[in-house]
């Protein structure tokens, strides 16, 4: 018996893993279907489940398939070999010339520093579960005040620091379900996005304020505070929506399929994020793209993409917009920086994932990266 997280609400699933090591589960707790761990593979949300069984192959003719097909790729490979080594000098000097070309753009290409764009300031947190440590950190936010709150995916751990990374508190929300999202507004109320519902605490001790109300009901996977005291949320339950809250709690409006529509594909995972002028960004984690809508839910623009190129996203997994209305998404390459019309312009490296983000009203960047809280003073 083996054991993985759901990637869509993060319940510990239990299975039994079968000869052809593939298959497909179903989540006991957000009901979704699973595809299972293969081959260093993550499980993923499916719609629906292909299980191809064809005849068996014995072990004899699966040693003569792979000759029959190495024999020729190792040639290709040796002819190959020798032609670049002709070409070696002349690819390093394209190779120079492109990277520079790269650096030259926002402060450097995916591989390039991040210094010339942002720089490391601040540190706080160590692996562990006392005051000020952290196991899986994977959602922050900051209030008026400058306080700190971050929570942990498992557990139901929220932590609060001061705006040097002191730690000044910590209290509960539900232990047993995973905390999908958390933001916090300038008087200093957090939103705890957790089983479908939005929770509002008060930030200095923990006190439960009562639920956000939604006229669709629970699905809510994630929440940003804007800055006129509002919220923006990411539901799903069917469709994948978002949702605008006024600053009372009152639904003011929804963008229906807000990513399924103009990705034309089903997308189970949403992150969300805004800027000072109401333009709302969704991050399709499953679309491996950001789609930008104007303040009354009109669609701008769509950016991105599933790769591993400057400007699209391998395993994409938060967002957040800066002062100047930059966006910055992280994945496993890094935080990819974009303009405000979704022009890629640098990527800054992150010693481990950037799973949550959020400014400060200095334009600094607090990244949550599970076991620490790095902070980075932007350049430029």
């Amino acid at each position: 018996m083996e054991t993985f997280e759901c990637p869509k609400c993060g319940a510990p699933i239990s299975y039994e893993p079968n000869a052809f090591g593939s298959g497909a589960v179903k989540c006991a707790y957000c009901q979704s279907q699973l595809s299972l761990p293969h081959h260093g593979q993550p499980a993923r949300i499916i719609s629906q489940i292909d299980i191809n069984v064809g005849p068996q192959v014995t072990a004899g003719a699966r040693k003569l398939i792979w000759f029959l097909v190495l024999v020729p790729l190792l040639i290709v490979i040796i002819v190959v070999a020798g032609v670049f080594g002709a070409l070696a000098p002349l690819m390093r000097s394209v190779g120079s010339a492109v990277g520079g070309a790269n650096r030259s753009v926002g402060g450097g290409g995916i591989g390039g520093s991040s210094n010339s764009f942002a720089q490391v300031t601040q540190t706080f947190g160590s692996e562990g579960i006392g005051p000020g440590m952290m196991t899986d950190a994977r959602s922050i936010g900051i209030d008026g005040q400058g306080h700190i709150y971050v929570g942990e995916y498992q557990g139901g751990r929220v932590q609060v620091f001061d705006a040097n990374g002191k730690f000044i508190t910590q209290w509960m929300v539900d232990r047993k379900m995973p905390l999908r999202g958390l933001a916090a507004d300038r008087n200093g109320t957090v939103y705890i996005a957790q089983r479908g519902k939005i929770t509002r605490y008060r930030g200095e001790n923990g006190e439960a304020l009562g639920d956000i109300t939604y006229s669709g009901g629970d699905g809510f996977d994630d929440v940003r505070a804007t800055p006129d005291g509002g919220l923006v949320c990411a539901w799903y339950r069917g469709d994948d929506n978002i949702v605008r809250f006024d600053s009372q709690g009152k639904e003011v409006r929804t963008i229906t399929k807000a990513v399924s529509t103009p990705a034309d594909r089903s997308e189970l995972d949403t992150r969300v994020a805004t800027d000072g002028l109401g333009n709302i960004y969704a991050l399709g984690t499953f679309a491996e793209a950001v789609f930008k809508f104007n303040p009354e839910g009109k669609f701008v623009n769509r950016f991105g993409g599933s790769g591993h190129q400057p400007g699209q996203f391998s395993a994409a997994h938060s967002i957040a917009v800066d002062g100047k209305g930059r966006v910055f998404v992280g994945d496993i390459q890094g935080i990819q920086v974009f303009d405000t019309d979704g022009r890629f312009l640098t990527v800054i490296k992150v010693d481990g994932p950037a799973f949550g983000m959020v400014f400060n009203d200095h334009n600094e960047l607090l990244v949550a990266a599970r076991s620490k809280i790095i902070k980075y003073t932007l350049k430029q």
